[in-house]
């Protein structure tokens, strides 16, 4: 068996090349055998070309699909649209204009006084001249009752007799009076209501023209106020009568049921 191994591998042919029989051992050698061995051998030199042959295959493939594209995922359209605008660029901070020029103010001039300033607080004088007025109606009892005065015997004065006129009036009211306290409080009141009217009227034909609004709308609301008392006069002194006389014909049976038995 060492001879037929030996001779095996002096030519080229390993176990696989010769038909070995289980009985014979390796002394019947074949023809077929022959040749097997020879294209095996022949096989055998050529594989380390295959090999090499079918490696640049298999690297070639390899290389092949690795360079096959990855399936492209969609993006969403929010990413796509972020990709689509493109980013303005931030904008440089502008810096204002400068301010123009200040002209400069003309020099004071000294040999001129300084302007009087308006002050609001200083009185100021009414349109309504009443020193006019008073000389056109000195009798008016507007002097009497209601002219501006800062006289404290005035004053005091008015007070005293619009005192009087009350307690006058009181006396009207509860039948007191008698008929002449009764006529000469209407009288008076009637007296007061026309000398207004006269004066406010006075004063609207001289001044209405200057006057404030709200003046001249004081003097029409006194005349049209004064006017209304006046037509309301009568009455109200026919009434005080009345209600007089009434009270004397009540003192009238008094007294004679006193006197009768």
């Amino acid at each position: 068996m060492l001879h037929c191994a030996k001779d095996a591998t002096h030519c080229g042919i390993r176990c696989g090349a010769l038909r070995y029989l289980a009985v014979g051992g390796c002394r019947v050698h074949s023809v077929r055998g022959i040749r097997s061995g020879m294209a095996v051998n022949a096989w055998r030199k050529g594989l380390p070309g295959l090999v090499v042959a079918t490696g640049l295959v298999v690297a070639a493939l390899v290389y092949a699909l690795r360079q096959d594209p990855e399936p492209v995922t969609p993006e969403s359209p929010a990413v796509v649209k972020q990709a689509a605008t493109p980013t303005a660029p931030h904008s440089e901070a502008r810096t204002p204009p400068p301010p123009p020029p200040r002209a400069t103010p003309p020099p004071l001039d000294l040999t001129r006084p300084p302007e009087e300033v308006p002050d609001d607080n200083a009185p100021k004088v009414h349109p309504v001249d009443l020193q006019v007025i008073r000389a056109k109606l000195p009798d008016n009892l507007y002097w009497r009752m209601g002219a501006p005065t800062q006289d404290p015997a005035e004053l005091e004065r008015r007070e005293a007799e619009s005192r009087r006129w009350n307690e006058l009036y009181g006396k009207v009211l509860s039948a007191d009076a008698t008929v002449e306290q009764i006529r000469e409080y209407y009288g008076h009141r009637r007296q007061v209501s026309e000398d207004f009217i006269t004066f406010s009227t006075e004063v609207l034909s001289r001044f209405g023209d200057v006057l404030p609004e709200r003046d001249r709308g004081l003097y029409e609301l006194s005349i049209n106020m004064h006017r209304t008392r006046l037509a309301e006069l009568p009455a109200q002194e026919q009434d005080a009568l009345d209600r007089r006389e009434a009270q004397e014909r009540r003192r009238e049976a008094w007294r004679q049921g006193l006197q009768s038995p």
